[in-house]
């Protein structure tokens, strides 16, 4: 007996609860069904056909309506697609996308009304799937509740379908208060997601744009391609190590500078302190685009550097600051030094100030110099304190995309790169891929490598921290 409820309500919703006479309960998951159904029915194209038919004759007709309906159904071999629903035409849709190009006759004009189009149809086969999946979960939960319940009235309980609510907001009150929400952040983050990751598995380019030509599945076509092909994989090697070999550069420098202003400013030695601490957090408070095109302009060939040490006599030409490989990538240093050092030079500056003076009271006891303190006692406390955001200033370096772009645009040009430059990372070659060349499906497939690279490391991190290892 407490199987059958579950049997009964995995082909009719809620008549498992309606046997555990749980009547509302069963009402509302029968509800589910009919939406499942009714979204599926009612959204086939031959209800609108037959509609327009009918309104076709000057008046709706019903007779003529059902009549039309009657009609489809008789040459199903013809009209076949005009009964796909809401779910089984995006599910269609995603796994072949689509099959009929839009063609153009002699004059230029559209020779096929109805066409597909492969990039729709893959994004509204996800957001199918999605829905799909919230309905089987709300399947899964019907045959479950009956089942449960079924056993609980078995031993003896006594549980009608207003206990069950009372329970159920008790219980899973949180569940309850989330579930708009995570709804939202599956439509609104998790959807786009998916079909970035599915498009580096299909050959969706330029010279497939649709709808005049569809795209394909390809498999991993692509990445064979990356790491296959000479120009891709050398391209991707060169662009992948100056991306890790910038992210740990401009990280630590910002960070040595910021460490090494934190403690001159703590000095005694250094007057109106509060004031040069104010001074040092300006480039921190000043919009970061707008510093990078400021230096953008002043590192310019003709720009005030060059300008004012030509005068001065210091050079007889112009430094190529940002069309030479290494005087670009050093002034990106340099300038995200300027950019970042005030953050760390802020946070250092609220460790310090924690670490406790017994230590070093301790030290200078022990015959410990001031260099000696500060490897011993200093430094030690501070990684300490600052590692996770060491780790996640890394990370976010590994993407940044706006230093690159709006400093270098990822120059000097580098022909032997494949549409990349020499100051280039990851991120801005996806960039440059993606608008300028259209090749999303290498895009794609590069983002799909980045974001395990990140979140490979930010996991690593996340394990590391006290407040993960306590839960």
């Amino acid at each position: 007996m407490k199987y059958l409820a579950g049997i009964y309500s995995a082909f009719v919703w809620g008549s498992g609860q309606l046997l555990n006479k749980q009547k509302l309960k069963a009402l509302i998951f029968f509800l589910f069904q009919t939406a499942f159904v009714s979204i599926e029915i009612l959204t086939a194209p031959v209800w609108r056909q037959a509609a327009a038919d009918s309104l076709g004759q000057g008046a709706f007709q019903w007779d003529f309506y059902f009549s039309r309906i009657q009609h489809y159904l008789s040459d199903i071999q013809d009209y076949g697609f005009h009964f796909y629903g809401f779910f089984t035409k995006n599910l269609w849709g995603l796994f072949t996308l689509g099959k009929n190009a839009r063609t153009y006759n002699e004059e230029g004009g559209i020779f096929n009304p109805i066409y597909d189009h492969s990039i729709v149809l893959m994004l509204g086969g996800i957001i199918a799937l999605c829905v799909l999946a919230l309905f089987i979960a709300i399947w899964v939960w019907n045959i479950r509740d009956a089942y449960k319940t079924r056993v609980k009235l078995d031993g003896g309980a006594k549980i009608t379908s207003i206990d069950w609510f009372k329970a159920l907001w008790k219980e899973r009150f949180e569940m309850i208060m989330i579930t708009p929400g995570m709804l939202m952040v599956i439509f609104i983050s998790i959807v786009p997601i998916i079909f970035a990751i599915l498009v580096a598995f299909t050959n969706y380019n330029a010279n497939f744009i649709p709808p005049r030509r569809l795209v394909e599945w390809k498999g991993f076509e692509t990445f064979g391609s990356i790491f296959g092909m000479k120009i891709w994989g050398l391209t991707f090697l060169k662009i992948f190590i100056w991306t890790v070999v910038w992210a740990f550069l401009a990280t630590f420098t910002a960070y040595a500078f910021g460490l090494f202003q934190a403690l001159v400013l703590r000095s005694k030695v250094v007057k109106a302190r509060q004031v040069w601490r104010a001074i040092f957090i300006l480039p921190w408070a000043v919009p970061g685009l707008v510093s990078m095109l400021i230096f953008k302009v002043m590192l310019n060939q003709e720009g005030a550097i060059n300008q004012l040490l030509l005068k001065a006599g210091l050079i007889s030409e112009a430094i190529p600051f940002l069309s030479n490989t290494w005087w670009a990538r050093a002034c990106l240093i340099i300038v995200n030094i300027w950019l970042g050092f005030p953050y760390f030079m802020a946070l250092i500056s609220g460790v310090l100030t924690t670490i406790p003076q017994e230590q070093y009271e301790a030290a200078q006891i022990d015959g410990a110099n001031t260099l000696q303190q500060f490897r011993s006692i200093t430094l030690p406390f501070i990684f300490a304190s600052t590692a996770p955001q060491l780790l996640m200033s890394v990370t976010f370096n590994f993407n940044n995309f706006n230093m690159i772009y709006f400093l270098t645009g990822g120059g000097p040009a580098n022909p032997s790169l494949q549409m990349a430059g020499d100051t280039d990372i990851l991120i801005s070659w996806i960039f440059k891929l993606t608008l300028d060349q259209r090749m999303y499906n290498y895009a794609s497939a590069l983002s799909i490598m980045i974001f395990i690279i990140v979140a490979s490391v930010s996991a690593w991190n996340l394990l590391r921290t006290r407040a993960f290892k306590e839960n």
